[in-house]
């Protein structure tokens, strides 16, 4: 049968064998004949086709487009060499500086000191001052309130240091590439010089330069404190090289925690305060182990700018910086959404005292009064207890900020200034301007020297009643003109160019008269007077001719006061004094104590009560009712000086003496203002502050019984001017040695 057309089956052997595939089987011997010598029905071997021989590939010719030219590869066989040298020996370099660099950290990092001896590197000392009853209201000097460590402190405040100033601060060694990298482009973005402004600064490297590289402040180099920590912080590359190395050091020196307690400790934060246990005590009355995320962010805000983020120089600005903070906590982990939010909805708040910020001008008195070596030049940290009475110095501030603001033209550049004083001297309070929180700026109640005017009178008066003159006796208010040598002739006249005839003593100065109180000056004499004036304080130099009546002479305002105490107190002196006690912190003994008070008696205590009772009658009846108060006696004298240059009110209670002086610091004159106005308006304000809830207590005045006038000389005689001749010229003999 034909199997033409038909697929052959699969044979056994091809499955065994794998079909085609399988091992080929060998051809049968002999005439193609089968098997057993057949007659040849199996198939003959087929010839197997020759081999093809392998030809050998031709190598590809690259085409003409393609070739390259002979001087190209020559230049660039030039320049692969010399990139090759330039590798070579940058990655030598390379590798030696980092051999160096690592060589001088370790050196430096063997030779930094016990980390016990850098916590606190302050140069200057602390000058923390307290009040009559023992509380701390002002600082000076660089504060240090106690080593705190990274594992003391509230975690917030660690966290709220790390994510704002150094994020990567734990996975470093003491340099970040990338941040500098990072800062070096906000800078070129920004405009700036490359190092100017962001410097990129681990938290490390700010160490280093906190430590200034572990040089110590010498006064024999540097020309002052302010120029060593100015090289300290000199942003030069060489500068930046040397803090890199010292980094790295103090990461070989001490632990990461060691290092963010020394910063932690060394760190300014504003009002002087260094580290954030004394910016905490300082900001919140509270450790730094107890802030709150909010404060803790607050905190760390005052790291880029102490004085501008300052809370107590403008809280607004400081929140704004520390809810930027919050935020970088939540971003990097270290608070939930829940509580950033809450920080933010629910600000720091600053404590009582740090609100307060009262008593600056008072601070800066003391500061002044006190030895420098004890104050702005100590080393130690030094306590200073003063006499300030925080509740008469709020008093005083709340009295001076109302009458600006509610009698003064808005625009006006007219100060204030305001001494309340007990009758020992002892200075209660203090307002050197109208910015009542005062520090570091001009005091215009210790400082400023200015004509007294009519508030002199007093001691004009005073001297006449020491020698013998009684509240009623008679001066005649009448045209007076007195010969001045090298002067010529002065004619002075009243406030209001009128004269009134024969006039008493009291009458005078309640009207504050000025011809009967030149009158008056010129019979007692004008060196009596001045020394009376000296005696009970009032130290400025003061005139020699007949205008010293007048208060031509200048004063302070707490030297007026001053005065007034010794006229209260019955007659003697007094020193105005602030200091209590010096002593160092930690000490029971006291260093010094106060060099001020009573001294001794300058007038009569006779003829104070009688002075009393004439100033009381200012008040009453006077030029000075504007001061009075309703619940108890106050006495006192307005003064205006010439075309109103300076205008004052001072005067007393039972209790207190206070005084105001208002002016223009360039001696503009006032417009439309006298003693008898604003300054009189300023003391009432302060008193009744000041006297609110205390106890009622008299005047130690004369209550006198009607008694008839007595003529003085240059009055209308009524025939005892002879016999009051003979006072006068008994007293002086008596009290002043006089022939």
């Amino acid at each position: 049968m034909s199997d033409s057309g038909k697929r052959r089956p699969r044979l056994v052997a091809d499955k065994r064998y794998g079909g085609s595939k399988g091992p080929k089987r060998p051809a049968r011997s002999g005439g193609g004949s089968g098997s057993g010598g057949g007659k040849g029905r199996g198939k003959v071997a087929r010839k197997a086709p020759p081999r093809k021989t392998a030809r050998k590939a031709a190598p590809r010719r690259r085409s003409p487009a393609k070739r390259r030219n002979p001087v190209v590869n020559f230049f660039l066989s030039i320049f692969g060499w010399i990139f090759g040298l330039i590798w070579r020996v940058l990655w030598r370099l390379c590798a030696v500086t980092a051999a160096l660099v690592i060589l001088a950290a370790a050196i430096s990092g063997l030779t930094m000191p016990p980390l016990e001896d850098l916590y606190d590197g302050r140069v200057r000392g602390s000058v923390t001052l307290l009040d009559d009853s023992g509380e701390v209201y002002a600082w000076r000097g660089d504060q240090f309130g106690g080593m705190v460590s990274a594992e003391t402190v509230s975690p917030h405040l660690k966290n709220a240091i790390v994510a704002t100033e150094d994020k990567r601060f734990y996975r470093h060694l003491g340099v970040s590439p990338r941040g500098i990298a990072s800062a070096i482009r906000i800078n070129l973005r920004e405009g700036r010089g490359p190092l100017s402004g962001n410097g990129g600064s681990t938290i490390t490297q700010q160490t280093a330069k906190l430590l200034c590289f572990g040089q110590s402040y010498d006064p024999t180099v540097w020309d002052s404190e302010a120029a060593y920590e100015a090289d300290c912080r000199a942003s030069t590359l060489a500068r930046k090289a040397r803090e890199a190395i010292y980094a790295v050091g103090m990461e070989m020196r001490y632990t990461k925690d060691d290092i963010l307690t020394l910063y932690m400790n060394r760190a300014y934060l504003g009002e002087g305060t260094r580290g954030f246990e004394a910016a905490s005590q300082r900001y919140f009355g509270k450790s730094a182990a107890n802030v709150t995320p909010a404060e803790a962010a607050m905190l760390a805000g005052l790291l880029k700018a102490p004085t501008r983020y300052a809370p107590t120089n403008n809280l607004q600005r400081s929140r704004d910086r520390a809810s930027v903070i919050v935020r970088l906590m939540e971003d990097q982990g270290y608070l939930s959404h829940a509580a950033a939010e809450d920080a933010i909805a629910n600000p720091a708040q600053l404590s009582q005292k740090a609100q307060e910020q009262s008593g600056g001008y008072f601070a800066d008195w003391i500061m002044s009064s006190a030895p420098d070596f004890l104050t702005s030049k100590t080393t130690a940290d030094v306590m200073l207890t003063t006499t300030l009475d925080q509740r008469i110095q709020s008093a005083a501030e709340e009295a001076v900020k109302w009458v600006f603001e509610e009698k003064v033209r808005e625009g006006s550049n007219a100060q204030a200034a305001v001494v309340v004083m007990s009758a020992d001297g002892a200075v209660r309070a203090m307002v050197g301007g109208r910015d009542v929180t005062g520090g570091g700026v001009f005091n215009r109640a210790t400082q400023a020297l200015r004509q007294t005017g009519s508030s002199f009178k007093p001691f004009v008066y005073a001297t006449a009643l020491e020698l013998g003159y009684h509240y009623n006796d008679v001066v005649d208010d009448a045209p007076l003109t007195i010969d001045i040598p090298g002067s010529g002739p002065w004619s002075p006249e009243n406030y209001d160019h009128q004269f009134r005839g024969p006039v008493t003593l009291e009458e005078a100065l309640m009207k504050s008269l000025n011809i009967p109180a030149v009158r008056v000056a010129t019979e007692v004499g004008l060196e009596n007077v001045r020394k009376i004036a000296s005696d009970f304080g009032i130290q400025s130099d003061l005139a020699a001719g007949p205008a010293l009546a007048l208060g031509a002479s200048e004063s302070t305002l707490v030297e007026m006061v001053g005065a007034y105490a010794g006229i209260l107190n019955g007659g003697s002196s007094v020193t105005p004094y602030g200091l209590k006690e010096v002593r160092l912190q930690g000490d029971a003994e006291p260093l010094m104590g106060s060099d001020g008070g009573i001294g001794e008696r300058v007038i009569r205590e006779e003829a104070a009560r009688e002075l009393i009772y004439m100033m009381r009658q200012v008040v009453t009846q006077g030029t000075g009712g504007r001061a009075g108060l309703a619940d108890r006696e106050i006495a006192g004298k307005t003064g205006t000086t010439q075309a109103a240059r300076d205008a004052w009110f001072v005067g007393f209670s039972a209790d207190y003496v206070a005084g105001v002086w208002m002016g223009y610091d360039d001696n503009t004159p006032l417009t439309g203002v006298t003693g008898s106005g604003l300054p009189a308006e300023i003391f009432h304000e302060v008193m009744t502050r000041v006297h609110d809830g205390l106890p009622v207590h008299e005047l130690p005045m004369l209550h006198p019984a009607p008694e008839p006038a007595r003529n003085l000389p240059g009055a209308p005689s009524q025939g005892s001017g002879q016999r009051l001749d003979n006072v006068i010229e008994r007293a002086l003999k008596d009290i002043f040695g006089l022939n």
